[in-house]
């Protein structure tokens, strides 16, 4: 059972991550024409909301199943460090990134892609998504490598 909910977790983990890394990608393509950047924004938002964000979801209770099955210490420090960055990104998604992509959105439909409100939306998108980049890709590796942190280990 443990290696199929890993296996559940690791395809949540690819989903969530490949949606996400390739958003920087679409926007410097479409902003090169912008008359296809109102849609690749929307497209980057149901994205999000419809692909990455369960699967960042999936990936809490999948990992969560995993301790669960494998009697694994919740404790370990590792363990600890990844759960504490996820609500990090959490935080940072709900709060920061969702209501910027909207903010932008609605910001390029109105005034256009020189509007002083799409500039500031978009370069506070690309900060946030840079942010959540590192802490994602942080937590990639505390689950891959599971480093020793602090303590002793399990």
């Amino acid at each position: 059972m443990y290696f199929l909910i890993k296996w559940v977790h690791v395809m949540a983990a690819i989903t969530a991550l490949g949606a996400n890394i390739t958003y920087g990608l679409w926007i410097v393509r479409a902003s090169r024409d912008p008359a296809v950047l109102p849609f690749t924004l929307r497209t980057i938002k149901l994205i999000d909301d419809r692909i990455a964000n369960p699967a960042y979801g999936l990936l809490l209770v999948s990992g969560f199943a995993m301790v669960w099955v494998s009697d694994f210490p919740l404790h370990t420090p590792w363990l600890e460090a990844a759960l504490t960055l996820y609500v990090v990104m959490f935080l940072l998604a709900v709060f920061g990134y969702t209501p910027t992509l909207k903010k932008q959105i609605a910001a390029l439909e109105q005034g256009g892609i020189t509007s002083p409100e799409y500039r500031a939306s978009a370069a506070r998108g690309r900060l946030l998504g840079a942010v959540l980049g590192v802490v994602v890709i942080t937590i990639v590796f505390l689950m891959v490598v599971k480093p020793l942190l602090w303590g002793t280990a399990p």
